[in-house]
């Protein structure tokens, strides 16, 4: 249980997300990635408890230990993968006094603004024309691509801010 969430900020906010193939200054990471599914999922489910919020902020938590990788390296690493981060993410929820495993309705709603992220990450900053994004990830709302752009900061940036916004929820529980 020796599971710290600044451990967990500052690993996740030096993973980069699309193996680093993003442009900018900076890598997108996977902590400033799930800052954005954070705030999706909240327009997704405006009344989402602190416990629901929580779990979406931490959804990709697990990486801080074994990384990020693209869905078809994960696929061909076959059932050992998901398996592993689902363990992690059991030990990482029960340390910050959550259920051990996301419901499942939950979790699709976790998924789908995942998906949106990925998607919105697709075209602003990962070199996708629209089409291909759209192909692969599916069409979302323009309210979703007109409200969340996507940053990119400093690893030090993002891990404060993704502290800070843990301890808030924290402090809401």
């Amino acid at each position: 249980m020796d599971i710290e969430i600044e451990d967990i900020a500052h690993g996740l906010s030096f993973v980069a997300r699309w193996n680093g193939q993003t442009h900018g200054d900076f890598p997108y990471s996977v902590a400033e990635h799930s800052l954005l599914v954070l705030r999706i999922f909240e327009g997704i489910r405006p009344k989402a408890t602190v416990q629901e919020r929580m779990f979406a902020l931490l959804h990709d938590a697990p990486e801080y230990v074994i990384g990020d990788m693209i869905s078809p390296v994960k696929h061909a690493v076959g059932s050992g993968y998901e398996e592993l981060d689902e363990r992690l993410a059991a030990a990482i929820h029960i340390r910050f006094g959550l259920p051990a495993k996301i419901p499942a309705e939950l979790k699709k709603q976790i998924k789908q603004a995942d998906k949106y992220s990925a998607r919105l990450e697709a075209s602003e900053i990962a070199g996708f024309y629209e089409k291909e994004a759209n192909k692969l990830f599916g069409v979302i709302d323009e309210y979703y691509v007109d409200t969340f752009k996507i940053k990119l900061r400093p690893p030090k940036e993002v891990r404060k801010e993704f502290v800070d916004t843990f301890q808030a929820l924290l402090s809401q529980k």
